[in-house]
Parts: C-alpha cells; sequence; structure tokens
C-alpha cells in the first residue's frame, strides 16, 4: 500500500508551484473511462426493446446525443480541476479572448447552437427523409455542429445544421404514408384536352408505385406561349426513389404520346418582316 501510495505520488515535472503526479494522470484516465463505461451503459438501457415502443430510433438517437455532450463537457470541466485549472478563474481572465474568438468562430458557434435546437427539438430525426435546396437526402446522423445525409446517388453529404435551421425545409417523413406528387408537360395547341387528360391519368395509374385507390387526377392548368399546360397529380408511399418513379411516368406518357401522335412542342418565335416599297 505504501509502495502504491509512493507510485501515485510520484511527480512527474513540475513547474514553479505546479506538479504533475502519477496519481493525476491515474484519475484522469479513471475519469475517461468511467464516463465512456456510464455512456454505454446509458446507451444500451434508452436503446432496449422496451424503450422503443415509447420512442422511435430518432428520438432515441437525439436523447442519447444530448445526454452524450453533457456528460463530456461535465467530465471536461472536472478533469480541469483535477490539473489545477480553476474553471471561474480561466472563464474570468479570458472573456475579452474568448470575445474574439467567438466573433471569428461566429458560423461554428452558430452550427452548434442549431445542432442543440435540432436535437431538442427532434423535428428532424436520424431516418428522416429531407428535400433541401431542390434535393432529397435521408438524414444518417445528427451530430453537435454538422449532420451527415445520403442523397439519391448514395452519396454522403455533410450538412451544416446551420443550412437545416435557417432554410426551407421539406420533411417527407413528418407527412401522411401516402404523399402527393404532380408532374407537369405541355402538348400542342389543337390537341384534344379530354384524351390528354385521359392518356396522363391512365399513365399514371399503370405504374406500380402508385396508389390507385387514391384519386389520380389530370388537370389543364394554363394557355402557355407555345402549349397548353397540364399536370398529373397522384398519390404514393415511395418518397427517397421520387425521381426514379416520376421518370418511369413520364415514360410511359411520351410513349402514349408517340403513339396517339400528340405532340409536345418546343418554345418558337415568329418573326415578321415588313418591307416598304421606295417611290420615286
Amino acid at each position: 500500500m505504501e509502495l502504491l501510495n509512493k507510485f501515485l505520488e510520484f511527480e512527474l515535472f513540475s513547474i514553479s508551484t505546479y506538479s504533475l503526479k502519477v496519481g493525476t494522470l491515474v484519475l484522469v484516465l479513471l475519469l475517461i473511462v468511467l464516463t465512456k463505461a456510464i455512456l454505454w451503459i446509458i446507451k444500451k438501457t434508452i436503446f432496449r426493446r422496451r424503450n422503443k415502443d415509447q420512442f422511435n430510433e430518432g428520438n432515441t438517437y437525439s436523447l442519447y446525443q444530448i445526454i452524450k455532450y453533457v456528460v463530456w463537457v461535465i467530465t471536461f470541466g472536472i478533469i480541469l480541476e483535477a490539473f489545477g485549472v480553476k474553471l471561474s478563474l480561466l472563464l474570468a481572465g479570458s472573456a475579452a479572448l474568448l470575445v474574439g474568438i467567438g466573433l471569428g468562430l461566429q458560423q461554428t458557434f452558430n452550427d452548434i447552437i442549431s445542432g442543440i435546437i435540432l436535437l431538442s427539438e427532434r423535428t428532424i430525426r436520424v431516418g428522416d427523409i429531407l428535400e433541401i435546396d431542390g434535393g432529397i437526402l435521408k438524414i444518417q446522423q445528427i451530430g453537435l455542429r454538422t449532420s451527415k445525409g445520403l442523397n439519391t446517388d448514395d452519396i454522403s453529404i455533410i450538412i451544416p445544421n446551420s443550412l437545416i435551421t435557417t432554410n426551407k425545409v421539406i420533411n417527407w417523413s413528418l407527412q401522411k404514408k401516402q404523399n402527393r406528387f404532380r408532374i407537369e408537360i405541355g402538348v400542342a395547341y389543337g390537341s384534344d384536352v379530354e384524351f390528354i387528360i385521359k392518356i396522363l391519368e391512365e399513365s399514371a395509374k399503370e405504374h406500380p408505385e402508385v396508389n390507385d385507390e387514391k384519386l389520380i387526377e389530370a388537370r389543364l392548368v394554363n394557355f402557355g406561349d407555345s402549349s397548353l399546360n397540364f399536370q398529373v397529380l397522384f398519390y404514393s408511399s415511395t418518397i427517397f426513389g421520387s425521381d426514379r418513379m416520376k421518370s418511369d411516368i413520364r415514360r410511359i406518357i411520351n410513349h402514349k404520346f408517340i403513339e396517339n401522335n400528340i405532340t409536345i412542342p418546343f418554345p418558337q418565335m415568329d418573326v415578321h418582316i415588313k418591307s416598304e416599297m421606295k417611290q420615286d
């Protein structure tokens, strides 16, 4: 026992009145191991199957992330105290420095605050499908500063959290199981409007991922400069593959238009030139 005490009290180095002992390093290592053990127990507890009856995967993940960050912040503060660093004096003495750092890292702090908002509000969860800037992403991870999502090309994208909280974002996962989609198309003037509507509705109904039990409706929406503009509206549970589904339906529409000699016009402009006859 005396030998152990001597080992723990052994000074590794000393500077002025400060000295670092082996016991301090052992204490720090024990704190880190204990923190990881506590987090492991918490993770196993909140991710148990009986807890999933009350919280879905996204809620559970958000709760665990908040707990993890809080526990590590407390542990880091205890470690600094163990090394002899007084947090109150450190914060008071570095106030001006912290202001300068805060101004330089303003965007980073904005992302961190946004991450805390995402994790606490849980309006966006892991596994949710979002539409951001016209792109579709499936959220894989929500971090304190950034989040990671998988797009429809199977590419992982790192997203600053502030981009999610400050921009207009559509969370498709918050919608009903059946979501409404639309496809727009123009046909040449003089086409049979009722026949076009029939073809559009039949084309959408033919796709296996379209819910034919819900209303499939085609509309004449506008008289364009070069075409009669239509749209077909339909319901589907497909979200992440909606671009592929729409492409398939457009191919069906194009095939039916070719079969029935229906023209999809392109923008045209007629130029009329007036010539004046000179008289002597």
